[in-house]
């Protein structure tokens, strides 16, 4: 198989949503500059993203809403009828100068990726993707445009019929449900966190036999995501037997992140690719949520290792250190709990200890659930 490609992009380290914005973190830069250091990152296995174009774009949203967004980013601002209608400039989602062309940038990178899987078969990783909740003509939970959804529909247009999407963020997939859910093409898998924004998802909701959703509870841990893994979503992949896979990578359900109440740590979400990637001989693996940093940059870096079997030494190098020590956050709450700022295993190590412990009765019935039904 051929070498993982990386698609990354400068956009994400010179874009700024706003100073109290949960996005204005170093996220993918840091993930760039990580693998940088480590030596797992160079001019052979990077390609750097490109905006899509409105052509692209339109595929999946309507012509009028990616005027607007276009629109608001040269003006930075937008009318009160068009800010209510599209969400924009609201709900999470602000008005600021680069509101078009870095999610453009994002789906740009998922459609080069599409493209190359379809000529070679391999793995491309694309952290700067995983915008799962844009709506056709609505930016939703910090989305503006849903790349996750473009890329699977310029498979499907293109000829393959089985695409399977797998989504480990904390909140769940809601707009790539939406677009799937009476596409018997797409199967359509989902674990995130009961009861969490945006409130959908759940068990029961199964589309036309395509959709299978995991709504575990707060608290979930490695052992039982590790469960779920390995009894119902991997064996739900294998038995659809995907031409070509997407997983979305969000960090947001590992333990330190401040938006919600999972306890994972990054190597529940390393197995879960490890794991994954041997389903489908197209995998493209996606970013998404995460808002503490150094979990995400930790997280994401190791997957990129996990992806092409680079080892992850007990302690980073130097170089990577200072990459760790370099990042900072505005973020007050939570720090009393840790002795140092930030704590040191989060700027000398990318593994974090594995965080087991009893396998609680929901969670295993979810995945007995899952199994009674099947694809």
């Amino acid at each position: 198989m051929a070498t993982p490609l990386f698609i990354g992009n400068e956009i994400y380290r010179h874009s700024h949503l706003g100073s109290k914005h949960p996005l204005s973190i170093p996220r993918v830069s840091a993930v760039m500059d990580v693998c940088a250091a480590m030596g797992w990152l160079d001019a052979a296995n990077y390609r750097e993203s490109r905006p899509a174009g409105v052509d692209e774009l339109i595929r999946f949203h309507t012509p009028d809403y990616v005027a607007a967004v276009a629109e608001a980013e040269r003006r930075l601002s937008i009318e009160p009828e068009q800010s209510e209608r599209y969400n924009l400039g609201r709900g999470g989602n602000p008005i600021y100068g680069t509101m078009f062309r870095r999610p453009a940038t994002g789906v740009g990178g998922s459609l080069i990726a599409a493209a190359h899987l379809l000529q070679q078969a391999g793995i491309v990783y694309s952290p700067g993707g995983g915008t799962h909740h844009g709506q056709p003509a609505r930016a939703s939970g910090f989305c503006y445009f849903n790349d996750a959804v473009l890329a699977i529909l310029h498979w499907l247009d293109r000829g393959l019929d089985r695409v399977a999407y797998v989504d480990l963020d904390v909140h769940h997939g809601d707009g790539v449900e939406a677009a799937f859910n009476a596409d018997p093409r797409v199967l359509f898998v989902s674990v995130h966190e009961a009861g969490r924004w945006p409130k959908s998802g759940a068990a029961e909701d199964h589309g036309i036999g395509n959709l299978f959703n995991f709504p575990v509870p707060p608290g979930m841990h490695d052992d039982e995501m590790s469960l779920l893994l390995h009894d119902a979503i991997a064996p739900l992949v294998a038995d659809f037997a995907p031409q070509a896979l997407v997983i979305q990578c969000g960090a947001d359900a590992l333990a330190e992140d401040p938006l919600a109440k999972q306890e994972l740590g990054n190597g529940a979400l390393w197995q879960a690719v490890a794991v994954l990637k041997e389903l489908a001989p197209r995998l493209l693996v996606l970013g998404g949520g995460g808002y503490n940093p150094w979990t995400v940059a930790r997280c994401w870096s190791g997957i990129w290792a996990g992806l092409n079997g680079f080892e992850i030494a007990e302690r980073l190098p130097p170089e990577a250190e200072a990459v760790l020590q370099g990042l900072s956050w505005n973020r007050l709450a939570g720090r009393s709990q840790y002795a140092s700022w930030p704590p040191e295993h989060w700027t000398t190590r990318l593994a974090d200890p594995w965080r087991g412990g009893a396998i609680r009765d929901g969670v295993r019935a979810l995945a007995r659930q899952a199994r009674q039904r099947g694809v």
